[in-house]
């Protein structure tokens, strides 16, 4: 009742789901850094979250992950998943009972797969897309997952969507390999939700660009004043405002984000 998109992107593992289905993203993706990603769907099979992880950890390719799982699963016929393994391979399985239109694609770096979706053109459109995108791989995903829905998606209709990235190290503060976890539970937009969500994601947890930072001197009285006319006075009141308006992954001593100044300039 879903499409997915599992996919490796350098050091980075992901997967996106939309589905007519609520909280679809509590249920489908699973992954961890440095051994790989997979996404159960159809009548899922939630035990291959944890066992398929543990086998990927194990090393194990993608093949090797989707015939274990099914190979001893009596409902395996109505099971659907996509797996990428910690070097890139990637398997699809749909079972013989899964409602149509129901497949999958796999290729290097990824596994495209679906169920209940107005045709194949749903997973073709979504592996083109992913091929052709650029930038970083929550982008990539979900320019995947938009194009899946925009060629039909789920005959259904739309409710629930999920985007997850996970990268050794490179999740909030340094202490976390979840770099993306963003859901939409129930919407009839959940796909333009998920780009509203990361596009925030991005402005609040994403890396300050070292080529576009200002000197804090060039900007110190005028942010003075905004933080003055928000509250904000005395020598900590800069730090209280970040901390406040969550903004500590783009504070850097001695510089100001134009991002952050922006926000600052923006608040009444």
């Amino acid at each position: 009742m879903t499409f997915s998109i599992v996919a490796r992107d350098g050091a980075q593992w992901g997967v996106a789901v939309a589905s007519k289905f609520l909280a679809v993203g509590a249920y489908v993706p699973a992954a961890r850094a440095g051994a790989g990603a997979l996404a159960t769907q159809a009548w899922a099979n939630l035990a291959y979250k944890p066992d398929g992880l543990a086998l990927l950890a194990e090393g194990r390719s993608a093949a090797e992950v989707v015939s274990a799982l099914t190979g001893t699963d009596d409902g395996r016929a109505q099971r659907q998943l996509g797996v990428v393994d910690a070097m890139g391979n990637g398997a699809t399985y749909t079972g013989a009972e899964c409602n149509d239109w129901a497949g999958g694609r796999s290729g290097e770096d990824y596994a495209i797969q679906g169920n209940i979706l107005t045709g194949p053109e749903v997973v073709e459109a979504a592996e083109r897309a992913l091929i052709r995108a650029t930038g970083p791989l929550s982008r990539r995903l979900l320019a995947a997952l938009q194009a899946g829905d925009d060629a039909g998606g789920d005959k259904r209709g739309r409710q629930s969507a999920a985007l997850l990235v996970v990268e050794e190290g490179a999740g909030y503060g340094g202490l976390s390999d979840v770099v993306v976890d963003l859901r939409c539970d129930d919407s009839p937009t959940p796909i333009p939700e998920l780009f509203r969500l990361l596009g925030l994601h991005d402005l609040y947890f994403g890396s300050p660009d070292p080529a576009t930072l200002i000197p804090w001197e060039d900007v110190a009285d005028e942010v003075a004043g905004h933080l003055k006319r928000l509250g904000y006075e005395g020598d900590d009141a800069w730090a209280r405002w970040v901390g406040t308006e969550n903004f500590e992954e783009r504070d850097v001593p001695g510089k100001i984000d134009p991002l952050v100044l922006d926000a600052l300039r923006k608040q009444q």
